[in-house]
C-alpha cells in the first residue's frame, strides 16, 4: 500500500490521539503518511501540549496529491472549519471520490464545507445537532461509512475508525 498517500490535518489544539494513532497505523502499512497545517514546517500543540510540525502547508496541497485525507478533532477543526483553503480541500477530496474520513469534531468541517446533506454520520455529541441541521442522519456507533465519507465519535472509536478506513481504501484502490 505504499502508493497510498493519507494526509492528516494538524493545527493548534488538535487532539493527539485522533492525529497519531492513524499516522502510525497507515505508516505501519506502508502508506505515505503526513500531516497538513497552516504553515508547512511550524509545530502546533495539541490539546495537552504534544507536538507535531506540519509536514507540508495547506497552500501546496491539492486533493490529487490524496488518496485519503483525516480529519481529527479537538478544537483544531473550529479553526479550520474558518478557513477557505481547508474546507476548499475536504470539499475537493470528498468530490473526487476519495477517503475523507472525520473522528469527533472533524465532521463539523464536512458541515462547513456543505457536503453533508443526506449523508449518514457519527460524531461527538455536541455537534450531533450541527451535523443533522446541516442535512445528515446521525447515528450513535463507533463508525459510519456512507460512500467514500468515514465518520467516528471518539477516541474509543479509534481501531473501528481506522479498520473503516482500510477496508475502503482497499476497495477503492484495487
Amino acid at each position: 500500500m505504499a502508493a497510498v498517500r493519507v494526509g492528516i490535518f494538524v493545527e493548534f489544539n488538535y487532539e493527539a490521539i485522533e492525529l497519531w494513532y492513524p499516522l502510525l497505523r497507515f505508516r505501519e502499512e506502508g502508506m505515505t503518511t503526513f500531516t497538513i497545517g497552516p504553515e508547512e514546517g511550524k509545530t502546533y500543540l495539541s490539546k495537552k501540549g504534544l507536538p507535531n510540525k506540519a509536514d507540508k502547508s495547506i497552500d501546496n496541497v491539492t486533493a490529487q496529491d490524496l488518496d485519503v485525507l483525516i480529519i481529527p478533532g479537538g478544537f483544531a477543526p473550529d479553526y479550520w472549519r474558518r478557513d477557505q483553503r481547508f474546507l476548499t480541500l475536504v470539499r475537493d477530496v470528498y468530490q473526487s471520490g476519495k477517503t475523507v474520513a472525520a473522528i469527533c469534531h472533524g465532521p463539523w468541517m464536512f458541515v462547513s464545507a456543505g457536503i453533508l446533506k443526506g449523508k449518514r454520520v457519527t460524531c461527538f455529541c455536541s455537534i450531533k445537532d450541527d451535523v443533522i441541521n446541516a442535512g445528515a442522519e446521525y447515528e450513535d456507533t463507533s463508525v459510519v461509512v456512507d460512500g467514500n465519507m468515514i465518520t467516528s465519535r471518539i477516541p474509543a472509536d479509534l481501531p473501528d475508525f481506522c479498520k473503516a478506513i482500510l477496508a475502503h481504501v482497499k476497495q477503492t484502490t484495487k
